[in-house]
C-alpha cells in the first residue's frame, strides 16, 4: 500500500463482503470461536453461516458473529441462533455442511431443525 487513499479504497471493496457485525435486532447467529470450538471445526461453519446468509441475500436481516466460550465443550462446534420474540436455539455438533439446512429450514423457513440441537442432543 502505497496511500491512506488505496487502505480506503480496499476497505470499501471489501465491506460487503464481510457479514460478521455486531448489534441491531434482526436474527442473531452466534458460532463459538473459542480454541474448543476452533478445534472442533467451528471455523469452517462460521465461514459457511457468513457466505450462506451472503448468496442468500439475507445480509440486511442476518447477523452473524462470533464468541468465545459457550460452555458446552464437548458439543462443539456450538452455534446459537437467536430470532426476535422467540426463544434462542443451540445447534451443536455443527458442520458446514448442516449450516445449509439449518439457514434454509430455520433462518428462512421458521422452523427449528431439531436434529441438531443441544436439546436433542441430551436425549441420546
Amino acid at each position: 500500500m502505497k496511500s491512506l487513499a488505496e487502505l480506503a479504497a480496499i476497505r470499501d471493496k471489501m465491506r460487503d463482503k464481510i457479514v460478521l457485525r455486531e448489534g441491531g435486532d434482526g436474527i442473531r447467529v452466534v458460532v463459538g470461536m473459542a480454541t474448543c470450538g476452533i478445534a472442533a471445526g467451528a471455523r469452517p461453519v462460521l465461514n459457511a453461516f457468513v457466505e450462506g446468509v451472503d448468496k442468500e441475500g439475507l445480509n440486511d436481516k442476518v447477523i452473524v458473529s462470533q464468541t468465545g466460550c459457550i460452555g458446552i465443550c464437548q458439543y462443539e462446534p456450538v452455534v446459537e441462533v437467536t430470532v426476535p420474540g422467540q426463544e434462542k436455539v443451540t445447534y451443536v455438533k455443527m458442520t458446514a455442511e448442516k449450516v445449509e439446512k439449518v439457514l434454509k429450514e430455520h433462518i428462512k423457513g421458521g422452523k427449528v431443525v431439531m436434529e441438531y440441537t443441544f436439546a436433542n442432543a441430551q436425549k441420546a
